[in-house]
C-alpha cells in the first residue's frame, strides 16, 4: 500500500471519533490560505483581528492564542488519533495545509495525504510566525499545543484505547515536555498545564479544566 493510500486509510478510520479528528484533503475554494501565508502577507494578522472582534478583545495576545488553540485542537487531534491507532500520522506543516478563518471559526484541511513528521517540526514555524506579530509568549503557544494533544488523548481514551505509553512518548521530550502534567485518576486522562491560555481574560470567560489558575 503506498504512502498516500495508507495516510488516507488512517484519516477515514480516525474521523468517527469527534469532529475534531476528521481532517479532509484536497484542493478547497479560493477563500482559504496557503499554509505559507501564516508566516508572511495579511492573512494571519487579518484572522487575528477577526478573532478580536468574534470575542469583543482589545487584547492581540488573546487572539493569538484563541487562534493557536484552535490551529492545534484541529491539526494534532488527527495527527495523536493516527499514533494512538497505529496508523500514519498525516503531514502537518504548514506546507501541506490550507486554512481560513470564517464565521464558523478556524478550519482547516490537507493539502495531500502525506506521511508526517514530528509535533515540534510541524508547529514550530508556526508557533514562530504567531509570535512575530503579536508579543504572545512561546511557552504560552506550547502550552497549547499541549493542551490539544492531551484532549486528543483523554478522548481517544474514552474510546477505549490505551493512550498511557503514547503520553508519555509524546510528553517526554520539549517543547512539550514541561508544559504539564498527567494526573492519576481512574479511568480518565486528566492533564494539567503549567501556562494559561488566557481564556479568562474574555468577558464572560472563565478557567479551562487544564488551567492552573484558581477556577473563575
Amino acid at each position: 500500500m503506498s504512502e498516500f493510500a495508507r495516510v488516507l486509510a488512517t484519516l477515514r478510520q480516525i474521523r468517527g471519533l469527534s469532529p475534531f479528528f476528521a481532517l479532509d484533503v484536497g484542493r478547497p475554494d479560493d477563500d482559504w490560505h496557503d499554509g505559507e501565508a501564516l508566516s508572511h502577507g495579511p492573512a494571519l494578522p487579518d484572522a487575528l483581528d477577526r478573532i478580536g472582534a468574534r470575542y469583543r478583545t482589545a487584547e492581540r495576545r488573546v487572539a493569538a492564542s484563541l487562534f493557536f488553540l484552535g490551529y492545534t485542537a484541529r491539526l494534532l487531534s488527527p495527527v495523536v488519533a493516527a499514533r494512538a491507532v497505529g496508523g500514519v500520522a498525516p503531514d502537518v506543516r504548514p506546507a501541506n495545509v490550507w486554512w481560513r478563518y470564517s464565521p464558523e471559526g478556524l478550519q482547516v484541511r490537507l493539502k495531500d495525504p502525506l506521511a508526517g513528521v514530528g509535533i515540534a517540526e510541524s508547529l514550530e514555524p508556526v508557533v514562530e510566525a504567531v509570535h512575530a506579530v503579536t508579543p504572545v509568549a512561546r511557552g504560552l503557544l506550547w502550552g497549547n499545543a499541549g493542551s490539544s494533544v492531551a484532549g486528543a488523548l483523554r478522548t481517544i481514551s474514552r474510546s477505549g484505547v490505551d493512550c498511557g505509553a503514547l503520553a508519555d512518548e509524546l510528553f517526554a521530550d520539549p517543547p512539550l515536555k514541561g508544559t504539564g502534567e498527567f494526573i492519576p485518576f481512574p479511568g480518565e486522562v486528566v492533564f494539567r498545564r503549567r501556562s494559561c491560555c488566557l481564556y479568562y481574560r474574555l468577558d464572560g470567560g472563565g478557567t479551562c479544566g487544564d488551567c492552573p489558575l484558581t477556577p473563575r
